[in-house]
């Protein structure tokens, strides 16, 4: 069982080199291969989840004993984590498919994307499995490149500023990484997990605590919480639906799994505990503050991230078995249903031409599937019984409260009160986009929506012939084309796409798969706390991974 435990990270890596060499000549088999690989790793990462329940799995690459060789480490944690993100980055792979061909985007850059979402896949499954620092640094290091290809895609203005912030954000943070994991080599003579957990204990006070601080801020901003999460509103709502799902839903939460990761492993006692309850707090409030002041879908979804990385990051300052349960309860919950509200935003950007909630309406009416698609996740993340929301936030709340600092209790009512304000910016949503009539200026179905740059490019080559080089434009400065609606990109490559009433098929079906994934967790929600207890209890207790790892 122990020679499955690489193949999450192995398989999409063999698969990009297939899907590069397939190119856009066979785009058919590029297609074939992405989703039978990650269809196998769905497979293989249940598998793991279900062998970790009995103890740890572990692999040395190439037999090399720790702290010289590569160690992979499944436990209950890193299992339950591969088979959500595994199941959930398919369903986006799907619904990329059926935008790509619903938009017959057969040029270069949708063949690029295949490869470099395989190698997202890959750099998520290594930080899940890595045991050492220096394998979870790789693993950043994979999805950062993966990232900026899926962001760029295209080569529009907007895409291209997007994605030099993430890359400039990305790299400072992997340069204080690497300034950690040199202190602790040095400190220590080893970077692995496990020998890290006894070795730690050595050390003075100061030296531990420096390398602790400088680890949260790495995944901090990683998972972008408050103060160090001003970047992601900016960056994610310009790429791509499908883009902007897998990295609001997934690369958050890898950087809240690594916090868990360390704080029970290598730094046990809590010692910045109050520290994270306060940031914790600020998260919480500060996020969904700017929810409530958007009037643009994406923008509005990406605060609601910032806003609820929260609640996890609660848990995690608590420390003790109850909230460590109840932050993986709700990163699985928030995984799924981050990336289900980013994909329903798609739809609606395709159906209406645009995600500026002021310019949609009766949504309800002409399209009451995509409603529906709606619906139900936003119910579920604004924490109402009994969906899985609800459950995550009430383990919390109960775990603050049988904590009894007065810290945790401010905890508790500032997490009431954002599950409220969630609750009316999502219901905001509701009214403006679905409920209200039809506004004059939604644009109707048959209009060609554009980017700013393609109108621009028109605009000179207007120029060029003596024409006139201005871009129509709205009362508000917004660019418009002749025959209505806002100016926007809604395709994978950046290019021109048409309103419809109704979306491609496999865009709904894969939409409607996550929905229906969200609502397991509430079928399921005693097999489900069952696990996350049992996985708590083992990250706080250590010995079961570190013997694993450390064994003969």
């Amino acid at each position: 069982m122990n020679a499955l435990v690489p193949l999450p990270v192995l398989l999409p890596l063999f698969a990009t080199g297939l899907s590069l060499a397939a190119g856009i000549r066979l785009k058919r088999f590029q297609r074939f291969i992405s989703v039978a690989v990650l269809t196998a790793v769905v497979v293989i990462s249940v598998v793991l989840m279900i062998a970790a329940d009995d103890g740890p799995l572990s692999v040395h690459l190439g037999d090399f004993a720790p702290p010289l060789g590569i160690t992979l480490v499944a436990d209950r944690l890193s299992g339950l984590m591969l088979t959500v993100s595994s199941l959930v980055t398919l369903c986006v792979l799907v619904y990329s498919l059926g935008q790509g061909m619903a938009d017959k985007d057969d040029e270069t850059p949708l063949a690029v994307f295949h490869p470099a979402y395989l190698i997202l896949v890959a750099g998520i499954a290594c930080t899940f499995l890595a045991g050492d620092l220096m394998n979870l640094f790789v693993g950043f290091e994979i999805m950062l490149v993966s990232s900026f290809v899926l962001l760029t895609l295209g080569g529009t203005g907007p895409r291209i500023r997007a994605g030099s912030t993430y890359v400039i954000i990305s790299l400072l943070s992997s340069m204080i990484f690497l300034v950690a994991i040199a202190i602790t080599y040095a400190a220590t003579g080893t970077v692995n997990f496990a020998q890290l957990a006894e070795r730690f204990d050595d050390l003075s006070l100061g030296v531990t605590t420096l390398i602790q601080a400088m680890l949260l801020t790495v995944f901090g901003i990683k998972a972008a919480v408050f103060p160090v999460a001003a970047w992601l509103p900016d960056s994610y709502p310009t790429a791509p639906a499908p883009v902007t799902a897998v990295f609001a839903g997934l690369l958050t939460k890898v950087g809240v799994y690594c916090m868990l990761r360390t704080e029970t492993l290598l730094f046990p006692g809590n010692r910045l505990g109050n520290l994270l309850l306060v940031v914790a707090l600020a998260s919480m409030i500060i996020g969904i503050l700017g929810a409530v002041a958007q009037t643009d879908l994406k923008r509005l979804l990406s605060f609601t991230l910032i806003s609820h990385i929260g609640y996890m990051v609660f848990g995690i300052g608590l420390a003790d078995r109850e909230g460590i349960a109840g932050a993986i309860v709700y990163v699985v919950h928030h995984i799924t249903v981050q990336t289900t509200l980013f994909l329903v935003a798609g739809l609606i950007e395709r159906r209406g031409g645009t995600t500026e909630l002021t310019r949609l309406g009766g949504m309800a009416r002409s399209a009451p599937l995509l409603a529906l698609l709606f619906f139900v996740p936003a119910m579920n993340i604004a924490g109402i019984p009994p969906f899985s929301g609800f459950i995550g936030k009430l383990a919390l709340m109960r775990a603050g409260v049988d904590n009894g600092s007065v810290l945790a209790w401010v905890l508790v009512g500032g997490s009431t009160l954002t599950s409220l304000l969630t609750l009316y910016v999502v219901v905001k949503v509701w009214n403006l986009a679905f409920w209200r009539s039809e506004p004059p200026g939604q644009a109707a179905e048959g209009t060609v929506m554009e980017s700013q740059e393609d109108d621009a490019d028109d605009a000179d080559d207007e120029a060029d012939v003596g024409g006139p080089a201005v871009t129509p434009q709205d009362d508000q400065g917004i660019p418009v084309r002749p025959g209505g609606g806002q100016v926007v990109a809604t395709s994978i490559t950046g290019k021109a796409v048409t309103t419809t009433k109704r979306p491609p098929r496999t865009m709904l079906a894969a939409t409607a798969a996550t929905v229906v994934l969200g609502l397991s967790y509430t079928v399921l929600a005693g097999p489900l706390a069952a696990y996350t207890d049992r996985s708590a209890q083992e990250l706080l207790t250590r010995t079961p991974y570190i013997e694993e790892v450390l064994r003969p």
